[in-house]
């Protein structure tokens, strides 16, 4: 039986979709990008911040369920230009411990939701 995981701490889904469901203990959380819960508005203009609001997003979400960032095991990053790979990297990966950080895939798209420079998703296990 899957259950709903919604909080008013991330962004509101922008389509048919929630921001997690979770299945026994493992949590499916939707691609975040960087809109500030608070105010509904992008973060735009820097892509260390708006890497930053995604990972915020996706704490909100996993601290709904239960969890922490320790039971991420796949993460899956979306971007707009891989030049700013780099910059994207170092702010993911200060939420992770780099002996324990999940399994992820970094992938440079033509587009993303509202025309984003990034998104991110994750599959966490308790």
């Amino acid at each position: 039986m899957k259950k709903i995981i919604n909080t008013s701490k991330a962004p509101a889904p922008i389509g048919p979709y929630n921001q997690a469901v979770l299945i026994k203990d493992t949590l499916y959380i939707s691609g975040q990008i960087p809109i500030d819960p608070a105010t509904g508005n992008l973060v735009e203009g820097d892509i260390k911040k708006e890497t930053k609001q995604s990972m915020e997003n996706l704490k909100a979400i996993l601290e709904e369920a239960g969890m922490t960032f320790e039971h991420v095991i796949k993460s899956s990053i979306f971007i707009a230009d891989m030049h700013q790979f780099a910059q994207i990297n170092e702010v993911y990966g200060s939420y992770f411990d780099a002996d324990t950080a999940p399994a992820r895939e970094t992938v440079e798209v033509a587009n993303l939701p509202k025309f984003v420079n990034v998104e991110i998703s994750m599959i966490a296990v308790k």
